[in-house]
């Protein structure tokens, strides 16, 4: 009993219509046949296994058929049957293997017995396959001929690289481009081939038949003709065609997918042992892990892609590819994809494939997509710190109640809008310090100053602002949980991270957050920051700053809040006063602090002007008795208003008095050497050498 012939040999097709895959050639070359308008010469290119020969010889009986001029040969007559499926082919259709027929005597024997006219059809045609393997000198001693043939000489070349035909040769023909068969297309044909041939397929494997054949369909059908000869009563299973073909199992790539997911270095290396110990090969199961990265981002991205046919596969396959998609995000799915392919490309050729491969699972662990190490471990923080500070909010009990609006500070109240601000009203020097005694009682409401007296009005007193006691207790959240995953302290925790980030965006805007200001409040959308005094607040607004520390807010913690300032001199960055001794008065002068460069100047009664002022000192153990301020209100009062100063007061001279406004370096021109480069730098001094 003889043997079948192959799949690929058995169903190859007669006429252009059971050529899959290649209407962009078929069309065209049916309706030039019916129009009897077909060139004395034809070029076929493609990939190998896509239709070119096959197609050169459908041609061929078209054009010898009977009843030509017809599109597709009618399979009856004597030619058509000499050159079907099977026949003994005709003498008047040469096919000539170029790889081993192609240099000049061959050449120089097809154009003598060209000219000879044919035998029993109406043409003579000459298919050459791998045409590209002619040498030039043949070409050349073709060229006449394919350049001005006989009226009955027909040439189709046939080759894989069109490019290698001599240009000369090449500018003669109809050129027709071939392509691979589109998988879904080929995946149908095969389902129809197996059902012809009574041999039950399952779904599942038929991919991975597609896969293997590359959209060449005669390596197609040569691996369905091995599945088909290998199967048992079950048919082509999926397990059949994972064994005989050598692609990873699902199984393997489920788990490897899992433990990246999870983050689980051992669950890794153990699929890499088990890759090995199976006799697998490891750059096979880097190519099925790349894919399977490839079906997650396009899942990601398109998430009824299993459903709408854009990634092909089974149903229950498409659905796990969904969940596993669901557990990473786009970018780090891009990134994992991006290093297993560099760590493939480095495979080819190596002589320890799994040393490269379990290196590749090892940066794909890492997270983040700097490949940096100082990138890689900051976004390695940020994400455990992430972890360890945000959760889910929680729904509030019914019966909780919402916190005390007395657990924040209040804020102390903006000063009215006026045609010329009056400036903030000192601190007396018995405030020097809060530690000096015990907290203060709880503040009263304060109000909003009033507006500058007229010059033709007597000046009236300004109530001054009570200093807000920091509350030692932190402040109370909501009985539901954190507001918009992140609770106050959680944010002032981040605090020196998101100050850190606005100092390497621009240096101002961290000047003045970390001299200046804390955060009071936060919300899912708002964030609320205070600062010491009116002027601080002023020149973070008006420099744009709020919109540096928001995208600050979002490279560190994620959140895109809207940044809101409020003068509230009760947090920790509020400036505090300090002791001041002068040389001519005993007692005690308030000074602004020198990290303070927005405060007013001090204005004191009846003394003289301090000769040098002097660094900041520990606070003393008994605060001086409060010098009244309402004397300096006065002079200052009458000062705006066109008149001197009362006869009685002394005019009291400070640093700030010979300085310019618009002098840029004011803001530290009280400032020593080391807390100036602090400010400006942010340096700190080791060591000071000092010369004579």
């Amino acid at each position: 009993m003889e043997s079948p012939l192959a799949l690929y040999r058995r169903y190859r097709p007669e006429t252009f219509a059971e050529v899959i895959g290649q209407d962009h050639v078929t069309e065209p070359l049916r309706a030039a046949l019916a129009a009897n308008r077909v060139n004395h010469a034809y070029l076929f290119s493609g990939p190998r296994g896509c239709g070119k020969t096959t197609s050169a010889r459908i041609l061929a009986r078209a054009l010898n058929c009977a009843q030509a001029p017809v599109s597709d040969p009618c399979g009856e007559c004597d030619s058509c049957r000499d050159l079907a499926r099977g026949g003994p082919g005709s003498i008047d259709v040469i096919e000539i293997d170029a790889a081993s027929h192609g240099g000049v005597d061959d050449a120089r024997d097809l154009r003598e017995k060209a000219f000879f006219a044919p035998v029993r059809d109406r043409y003579k045609v000459y298919i050459i396959d791998e045409a590209h393997m002619v040498t030039t000198q043949g070409f050349n001693a073709l060229l006449k001929l394919v350049e001005e043939p006989p009226p009955h000489l027909r040439f189709i070349f046939a080759t894989t690289e069109p490019d290698k035909v001599l240009p000369t040769i090449r500018s003669r023909t109809h050129h027709y481009p071939f392509r691979l068969i589109p998988p879904r297309l080929l995946s149908d044909y095969l389902s129809q081939l197996a059902a012809e041939e009574g041999v039950a397929i399952e779904s599942a494997a038929l991919p991975l038949v597609v896969r293997a054949g590359a959209g060449s369909a005669r390596d197609t059908l040569s691996v369905l003709d091995q599945l088909l000869g290998g199967a048992g009563p079950d048919g082509v299973t999926h397990k059949l065609a994972t064994d005989l073909l050598g692609f990873t199992p699902d199984s393997l790539l489920d788990e490897v997918v899992e433990a990246f997911a999870s983050r689980d270095g051992g669950a890794v290396f153990s699929v890499v042992d088990k890759v090995v110990e199976t006799g697998q090969d490891p750059r096979r199961f880097t190519e099925d892990l790349l894919r399977r990265l490839r079906d997650l981002v396009i899942v990601t991205a398109v998430p009824d892609a299993p459903a709408t046919g854009l990634i092909d596969v089974s149903e229950d396959a498409g659905e796990r590819l969904v969940a596993q998609a669901a557990r990473f995000g786009a970018i780090e799915l891009s990134r994992a994809a991006d290093i297993v392919a560099a760590g493939l490309t480095e495979m080819r050729g190596a002589t320890a494939p799994r040393l490269l491969l379990e290196l590749l699972c090892a940066r794909v662990l890492l997270p983040g997509a700097d490949h940096t190490s100082d990138g890689v471990m900051a976004r390695l923080e940020r994400l455990e710190r992430r972890l360890e500070v945000t959760g889910a909010p929680t729904p509030a009990p019914a019966s909780a109640a919402p916190a005390a609006p007395a657990a924040r500070p209040a804020p102390v109240a903006e000063p009215a809008q006026a045609a010329e601000p009056a400036p903030p009203a000192p601190v007396p020097s018995g405030g020097a310090s809060r530690d000096d005694g015990p907290p203060p009682p709880p503040p009263m409401p304060t109000s909003a100053p009033a507006r500058a007296p007229e010059p033709a009005a007597a000046p009236e007193p300004v109530p001054e602002p009570t200093p807000v006691a920091a509350s030692a207790e932190p402040v109370a959240e909501q009985p539901g949980g954190p507001r918009g995953g992140l609770s106050l302290v959680d944010v002032r925790r981040l605090w020196p991270d998101i100050l850190e980030q606005t100092k390497n965006r621009r240096r101002l805007a961290w000047m003045v957050l970390s001299q200046h200001a804390h955060v009071v409040d936060v919300d899912a959308s708002r964030l609320t920051v205070g600062f010491a005094n009116s002027g601080a607040r002023d020149s973070f607004v008006n420099g744009g700053c709020d919109e540096i520390l928001r995208q600050a807010a979002i490279d560190v913690v994620g959140m895109d809040w809207r940044v809101e300032s409020i003068v509230d001199p009760s947090g920790a960055a509020a400036a505090q006063p300090v002791v001041q001794k002068s040389s001519t008065d005993p007692a005690a002068v308030p000074a602004t602090a020198p990290d303070a460069p927005d405060a007013p100047p001090a204005w004191v009664t009846g003394g003289a002007a301090p000769e040098q002022p002097t660094a900041p000192e520990a606070p003393a153990q008994s605060a001086p008795p409060p010098v009244s301020a309402a004397p300096a209100r006065e002079a200052l009062e009458a000062a705006r208003a066109g008149g001197g100063a009362p006869e009685s007061a002394e005019p009291v001279r400070s640093a700030d008095d010979d300085v310019d406004p618009d002098d840029p370096d004011a803001e530290s021109a009280a400032l020593d050497t080391e807390s100036l480069l602090s400010q400006t730098l942010g340096a700190r001094l080791i060591e000071e050498i000092k010369h004579d």
